[in-house]
């Protein structure tokens, strides 16, 4: 009995103490969601005077005011001074937000450019509805369902070409280059999956390459095929190429990383409001390969759910990370349903990848006089470390193992790509070509560059002069300062006759920089993305850098470097 007794009193402190943990958890949570929400009075307050301000110019306001637009005008301006990612999206407006989230709409399966002169046809996705009607790059839509689209955005021109899978929609087109230039097509819409892996295949060496584009719901499952089929084709290394992948969801790349750790492996920490509120991420699908050679690709436009793979596996030590620095992107975004249909996709968390470090590059709840924000300095960011001990650090991205420089793209090749020069050249070349060499094979001769030099108008084409610019600035310069005589003037004329901008010859000198996006746009025309994509890997330094630290002992001094001076 006495043993009975003590046993029951040690429950009764025990049951106590865990009543006081509870409540002082409690306290706490509530501690913290007060200190960081506004007063109900304060709301209540504001509310009605926004309220009232909105009654009175709906009232005695000279001219009418578009309810809506003016809402959603002062929705947006509160929403942006938060962060970028937190933004209301209408019921209309919500078609395009489930395309990135679930990477399907109804519609026709093609990109579409708006141009000076008009909307036009940009890249019908391979095996899409709009590719096999017919429809070609550089085609530009003149009419859809017999309504005229002058005048009309690529907004517009979107919602009117997507629509239910099974309907039909009639297509106008305007064909450049070809005799019988207005053609129509009747489309059949289908159900278009925008596909995640635009391509796999295997490299050099017995290494396979996989591109990921974004992270949806079919992308665990696309990748996961791609590993799969890589492997049985013989590949013994991986180069997984994130590369202008702007992310997604969160769970798409939790799976993700599970192809290559081991399951139950902590990948992610979200922390946000409160104490209650952190999420712990572990892997949870069958791994492939835990142990085969990894490289992963990054640049400035990799961010969100890649730099959470991407940062995963860095901290882990499972591959080595090449390229260039990623955007620096820490927040979770999650969806709140509102009245009449309307999703509020909020911020609702920060997230921690294993080392422990914050990967976000912007402080947007520390703002400069004026309202902006910038990134965190270097000086300011923390040491963290690796499994293995390697130095890494928080507040900017994802730093690459090894950073292959950019190519310096000068205004000249700038122009050519953003005047559409490259893309119209290539759609011309298409029509009078019926075919060419294979992706892996098809370069850009001296024949076809001389071609494309040729379809170049010098009074249409604009491009920076820079020198030319610079030396008369300078001349001017010197006229204000009083130091222009015969003699600086006859030296001036000199040099600005040494530097006068010839096009044909500019375009010979940036002949190397030209030539990628020339051939991009010419075997898009033939094999669209998928063949865009083997053609540029032929000459990709990144890729290149990939192969060769693979395939050499300095995969394993990266991942596993003598730290005892770092510590």
């Amino acid at each position: 009995m006495p043993n009975f007794v003590g046993l029951f009193l040690r429950l009764v402190i025990i049951m106590k103490k865990l009543t006081i943990f509870a409540a002082v958890i409690a306290v706490m949570a509530l501690l913290s969601s007060a200190a960081t929400r506004s007063r109900k009075v304060d709301i209540s307050r504001n509310l009605d005077i926004f309220n009232s301000l909105y009654r009175e110019l709906q009232t005695f306001y000279v001219d009418s005011i578009d309810a809506e637009k003016s809402i959603n005008t002062a929705i947006a301006a509160m929403l942006d001074d938060i962060d970028p990612y937190t933004e209301y999206i209408p019921a209309k407006e919500q078609a395009q937000f489930r395309t990135m989230t679930t990477g399907e709409y109804g519609g026709i399966g093609s990109l579409i450019q708006e141009t000076p002169r008009g909307v036009i046809i940009s890249e019908p996705y391979a095996g899409s509805p709009a590719l096999e009607a017919g429809l070609r790059p550089g085609d530009r839509i003149i009419m859809i369902d017999g309504d005229s689209t002058a005048g009309w955005r690529s907004d517009k021109v979107s919602d009117r070409l997507k629509g239910q899978s099974g309907t039909m929609v009639s297509v106008t087109v305007n064909r450049p280059y070809v005799a019988d230039s207005i053609r129509t097509f009747d489309i059949k819409r289908r159900k278009i999956q925008i596909p995640s892996v635009p391509y796999y295949g295997m490299l050099r060496d017995n290494t396979g390459y996989i591109i990921l584009n974004t992270f949806s719901e079919k992308s665990y499952p696309d990748v996961r095929a791609a590993v799969e089929a890589l492997k049985a084709q013989g590949a013994e290394r991986l180069v997984l190429d994130l590369r202008g992948n702007g992310g997604g969801l969160v769970e798409s790349a939790v799976q993700i990383l599970g192809i290559f750790l081991p399951k139950g492996t902590t990948v992610l920490n979200t922390r946000g409001r409160g104490v209650l509120s952190e999420k712990v991420y572990k892997t949870s699908v069958n791994p492939i390969d835990t142990k085969m050679p990894l490289a992963v690709l990054i640049d400035g436009s990799s961010a969100s759910a890649s730099e959470i793979v991407t940062g995963a596996l860095q901290d882990l030590d499972r591959a080595v990370v090449i390229g260039n620095r990623s955007f620096g992107k820490g927040l979770v975004q999650s969806t709140r349903q509102l009245p009449y249909d309307g999703i509020l996709k909020v911020t609702v968390a920060k997230y921690y990848i294993p080392s422990g470090r914050l990967i976000q590059a912007i402080d947007y709840s520390h703002r400069n006089p004026d309202g902006s924000v910038g990134r965190i300095p270097d000086s300011l960011t923390t040491v963290f470390h690796t499994s293995g001990g390697r130095e890494v650090r928080d507040g900017g991205g994802i730093t690459p193992d090894v950073t292959v420089p950019f190519s310096d793209i000068n205004r000249l090749t700038f122009n050519v790509v953003r005047d559409n020069w490259a893309f119209d050249f290539a759609t011309r070349y298409a029509a009078t070509h019926d075919t060419i060499a294979p992706p892996e094979l098809f370069e850009v001769t001296d024949s076809i560059y001389a071609e494309f030099k040729a379809f170049i108008d010098p009074k249409r084409f604009n491009y920076d002069k820079v020198c030319e610019t610079a030396v008369d600035q300078l001349r001017k310069l010197a006229e204000a300062e009083g130091y222009m005589n015969d003699s600086t003037t006859r030296q001036f004329d000199i040099l600005a006759s040494m530097l006068k901008h010839d096009l044909n010859r500019d375009l010979d000198i940036n002949r190397k920089a030209i030539t990628p996006y020339l051939a991009s746009e010419i075997v898009g025309r033939y094999y669209q993305q998928r063949g865009e994509i083997i053609n540029s890997l032929r000459s990709d330094a990144t890729v290149d850098s990939a192969l060769t630290i693979l395939n050499s002992p300095r995969y394993g001094e990266i991942l596993s470097p003598n730290t005892s001076s770092k510590r």
